[in-house]
């Protein structure tokens, strides 16, 4: 019986293609060939383990089709009552790429022209790491569009907001305003608004139209206005005062050409003064505050990391009053960054500011 079951396994495995030792399938029916039989069982035991071509095959293109039901699913609910549609601001503080920030820091050590101020090149570099992070952050705010401030260019952009288009607002220097976009959005970059650039002593705004069922599309305005005046009078003989008023009255003017067009607005941005509409700043009366709704009159403000000097919000969205009505339950949002991760990353000195919306909020 036992020579039966050598002389059976030697021959089963040697017809599969393994290879059993020469001479061993022929010892006498009486004694066991040990070797033979392990051989065996290993090559059964990777028979059955490993699966053959076409079973990888199968298993691999029913994940990839898995993964389109999926792509498809999650952009087919992306306006849905349930699933609102998210739209954040967020400035990035100085986001550029670390091949830039190591120029910046030899031309400053060098006492050369530098793409950066050199307090910037010595301070506030990021490396792949805290890139990597910044990205992570973006994927835990979940916003389907993000106005992004203070970016280098489109590459840098990438590099954070994995998985998403990227239009930029062009002009000098390393810092840009635009926006980040899923894919699956039906979204169409248009024409800077230069305007706001105030002849290149400002930063132009970047326009988005984006499309939505059941109504006109939306036009969204990523902004940065001038620093420097976030609590002055805004009449004050300050340059920055007078930039920043100049450019309110432009921004200004872009709301009022939407209201007039019936086209649904929504503002996004840092832009670089404190307060609320109501208040009697006449910044807001520029921009006719009454035409609109800000995330300040419905957030209480809160440092993005516990023990920052800041008081006041000065990153806004400012949301058309035609699409409050449908103003989804998540409402308005500021997403602060874990205590952890601020230490060990170099994470922007602002935080996202978010509104959740009905799709179906254009009238």
């Amino acid at each position: 019986m036992s020579a039966f079951c050598v002389m059976g396994a030697a021959t089963l495995i040697a017809s599969q293609g393994c290879n059993i030792p020469a001479g061993h399938a022929a010892f006498p029916a009486n004694t066991p060939d040990i070797r033979a039989l392990q051989q065996a069982w290993r090559c059964q035991s990777v028979r059955v383990t490993i699966p053959t071509r076409p079973v990888v095959f199968a298993l691999v293109l029913a994940l990839v089709l898995g993964l389109v039901v999926w792509a498809v699913l999650r952009g087919g609910d992306a306006f849905s009552p349930s699933r609102p549609i998210r739209v954040a601001t967020w400035n990035m503080q100085w986001l550029v790429s670390p091949e830039t920030a190591r120029r910046a820091r030899l031309a400053c050590r060098d006492g050369q022209a530098s793409p950066l101020p050199c307090d910037v090149a010595r301070g506030q570099v990021r490396d792949s790491a805290d890139l990597g992070a910044l990205a992570g952050e973006v994927r835990r705010l979940g916003a389907d569009v993000i106005a992004f401030q203070e970016v280098e260019d489109a590459n840098v952009a990438r590099r954070v907001f994995r998985g998403y288009d990227i239009c930029i607002a062009p002009g000098a220097g390393a810092q840009h305003a635009g926006f980040a976009v899923r894919r699956w959005l039906d979204a169409r970059c248009e024409p800077p608004l230069d305007s706001l650039a105030a002849g290149g002593r400002g930063r132009s705004g970047q326009v988005l139209l984006l499309r939505v069922p059941g109504g006109p599309p939306w036009r969204l305005l990523s902004v940065h206005l001038k620093s420097g005046c976030a609590h002055d009078p805004l009449e004050s003989a300050t340059g920055a005062c007078r930039l920043l008023a100049r450019q309110a009255a432009a921004l200004g003017e872009w709301i009022a050409a939407r209201v007039t067009a019936q086209e649904p607005f929504i503002v996004l941005g840092d832009l670089n003064r404190a307060g609320t509409p109501g208040s009697g700043d006449p910044f807001w009366d520029l921009l006719d505050a009454s035409t609109f709704e800000t995330s300040a009159a419905h957030l209480p403000f809160r440092n993005c990391v516990f023990g920052e000097p800041y008081e006041t919000f000065i990153d806004h969205i400012l949301v058309d009053r035609a699409l409050m009505p449908h103003l989804h339950p998540e409402g308005f949002m500021q997403m602060r960054f874990p205590i952890s991760k601020s230490i060990r990353f170099r994470l922007p000195d602002h935080c996202p500011v978010r509104v959740s919306l009905t799709a179906r909020a254009a009238l």
